[in-house]
């Protein structure tokens, strides 16, 4: 399967993606993220200061939060900007039991939920790697849908849907050759 990532000529305006993490997520991964993410997604990234969780995102009886107040949270994008907020929680949004992230692509930001990602959350011995890698693929995966890629039927594409954590850990962190193609009008890459 032949994979690609964005990159930008040098007389053309660079995509700037921040990544903005609710209360506390951890500095290592937020280097491997801005530094893995510039690979992938062509992008120049920073990471902006923390925001608090919203206080009305939490829902007792689930013991999760909603998805959507973190992404009210989180600033409107642009043409050249996007938003992506990191929480270590678990989120949902109605009708789904849980979800990895979330986009906004009319406003250019998303928000991905780590708590899920962590092989702790499942009662397994920690991996950072594995750790870093899903988060990885999941912040692509909710860029993608800020710049109108769909699901992609593919299932080692980034773009491909996650019902769980096999459907993460199966496919890759960057776009297949279909989904590429798309994004290339849209933001200018070239191979």
């Amino acid at each position: 399967m032949a994979t690609f990532s964005l990159s930008y000529d040098i007389y053309t305006q660079t995509m700037m993606v921040y990544l903005l993490p609710f209360n506390e997520v951890e500095e290592g991964l937020l280097s491997h993220l801005q530094k893995e993410l510039s690979k992938v997604a062509g992008a120049s990234v920073r990471v902006g200061a923390s925001l608090p969780i919203p206080g009305n995102s939490y829902h007792p009886w689930r013991r999760q939060h909603l998805a959507d107040p973190f992404l009210e949270a989180l600033p409107q994008g642009g043409v050249d900007i996007r938003y992506l907020g990191l929480v270590d929680e678990d989120l949902y949004v109605p009708g789904l039991n849980f979800v990895f992230g979330v986009a906004d692509p009319d406003r250019g930001r998303a928000i991905v939920a780590l708590a899920r990602l962590r092989q702790e959350f499942y009662g397994l011995e920690p991996v950072k790697e594995l750790f870093y890698e899903r988060s990885l693929k999941e912040v692509v995966h909710e860029l993608g849908h800020t710049w109108a890629l769909s699901h992609c039927p593919d299932p080692r594409c980034v773009m491909h849907f996650s019902n769980s954590l096999h459907d993460t850990d199966r496919k890759g962190s960057r776009f297949c050759e279909r989904c590429w193609q798309k994004l290339t009008p849209l933001l200018g890459g070239e191979r």
